[in-house]
């Protein structure tokens, strides 16, 4: 599918003979002619490879609102634009969020509250990214493998992990780091002031909470929050091993080796069953999918061997026996599905907050009692948030997009191939306990359009190092 652009005296000539692309590249032109130039895809760079700076200027996942801008502008300039197989799945689901503006206003029955700034703030502030990811995913497409070879794209992802390690190890030996952003001393409080935008815009290196019964910090540098760290470090560490070990030479293979020992210090006192889950079903995927599955098994038995024996498997189990938050999630995903059924369709185009929590019926948080109440429905996962805003019509075409993905680039043996439907397929484990917004969503997207980039052929063109 593509958005035609304006005719040119070019477009009526006869053109030359192509050569026929394949998946590996051009039928005779195994190599490139010259080196790649990744100058046209600044805006990505500037987004993996600067995310520190992003957050600590307080945008963070923010930062690909602003970075759609110029990804707008370059990209309206190369017209024709090309849009990937599925991705009207997308557009209506954006569509479904504009028309889901006509309810912002009501309180269905069992939620309190009125329409103020907050809600539309919020509303405003999710329908920017979706609308920037959009942008984001029809520009990584329409870029060449010369201007954006894979590998470089894949490797960029690496540097980030490395960086949210950097972070995870912050919160768990600095918990308690934290700073003014800038953009948080020029945002008036009627703004900056709200929870949503506060965890977006006030840097923090861990949330203090109190899961196994005292207060332990959980890693959440640089993203918004604990469980958006492992979100992304779990999609992160998947093209950081392809880009960082299966590409990489001995330099990065000996970085690499080094970086996921580290990592397995901030993803247990994480404290993160989701991520923990999500590891293993990588593990898994890779022993069943990988190349060499006999070699992957034995490197999974060491690791695991070494974890049992090592202080950290006894907070794992401090963490499973304690699962306080578990009567929270049944509580808000039960009301949000009742709630959502009185408006299937389209939804109320954001959160609302219920009567009571899972241990009262009273009204819950209030001035005199912070810690009373539970979070808005639609805040336990990304599936809860888009029924409690879009409608049982929202979940399911966000579902059948990613599930779409999954069985559209499953043949897809390449590294990149397998390891893009790796996250398809944790995105949809991921809805019902993460949500997805801002980063994780991000970088789910950027998946996809590498498995897109991967399947328009040529994906060794532009590969040079």
């Amino acid at each position: 599918m593509t958005i035609p652009g304006p005719r040119t005296p070019a477009a009526s000539a006869v053109a030359a003979p192509q050569p026929p692309v394949t998946a590996y590249g051009t039928g005779w032109q195994a190599l490139p002619t010259r080196r790649p130039s990744v100058r046209a895809a600044w805006p990505i760079a500037a987004y993996l490879l600067g995310y520190p700076v992003w957050w600590a200027l307080g945008l963070g996942g923010l930062s690909v609102v602003v970075l759609a801008v110029p990804m707008a502008v370059l990209l309206w300039r190369r017209r024709p634009i090309r849009a990937p197989k599925g991705f009207g799945l997308w557009a209506l689901l954006l569509t479904g969020y504009l028309i889901s503006a006509l309810t912002l206003a009501e309180t269905p029955d069992g939620t309190y509250g009125e329409l103020a700034a907050g809600r539309v703030i919020g509303y405003l502030m999710r329908l920017a990214v979706y609308v920037s990811l959009l942008i984001m995913v029809l520009y990584l497409g329409n870029l060449t493998h010369d201007e954006l070879p894979q590998r470089t794209l894949v490797r960029w992802l690496g540097v980030l992990f490395l960086t949210a390690v950097g972070g995870g190890l912050l919160g768990v030996f600095a918990p308690g780091f934290a700073f003014t952003s800038p953009l948080e001393m020029v945002l008036p409080p009627a703004i900056g002031g709200h929870p949503f935008v506060a965890n977006l815009i006030h840097p923090t290196a861990a949330q203090i909470q109190h899961v196994l019964g005292h207060a332990a910090p959980r890693p959440e540098a640089p993203f918004e929050w604990s469980n958006a760290w492992g979100a992304d470090v779990s999609v992160l560490v998947i093209w950081f091993v392809v880009g960082w070990w299966t590409y990489g030479g001995p330099y990065r293979r000996v970085v690499a080796v080094l970086a996921l020992a580290a990592a397995a210090v901030p993803v247990v006192y994480s404290l993160n069953r989701g991520l923990w889950i999500g590891l293993g079903i990588s593990a898994a995927y890779v022993m069943i999918r990988g190349a060499r599955p006999l070699l992957a098994g034995a490197v999974a038995a060491v690791a695991a061997a070494a974890f049992l024996l090592s202080p950290l498997s006894t907070i794992v189990a401090q963490r499973l026996d304690n699962p306080q938050s578990n009567g929270i999630r049944a509580f808000t995903v039960a009301t949000t599905i009742r709630v959502a059924a009185t408006s299937p369709v389209i939804g109320y185009g954001n959160t609302r907050t219920a009567y009571g929590s899972h241990r009262t019926v009273t009204t819950g948080r209030s001035p005199w009692c912070t810690e009373c109440g539970h979070p808005p429905l639609g805040s336990d996962g990304q599936l809860w948030l888009l029924m409690i805003s879009q409608g049982f019509t929202g979940a399911l075409l966000y579902v059948a997009f990613f599930a779409g993905a999954v069985r559209r680039y499953w043949a897809d043996r390449t590294p990149i191939g397998k390891a893009g439907t790796l996250v398809m397929i944790l995105v949809l484990l991921y809805m019902v306990v993460y949500d997805g917004l801002i980063s994780a969503l991000t970088l789910y997207l950027i998946s996809f359009a590498l498995l897109w980039r991967n399947a328009t052929g040529a994906s060794d063109l532009g590969e040079a190092r």
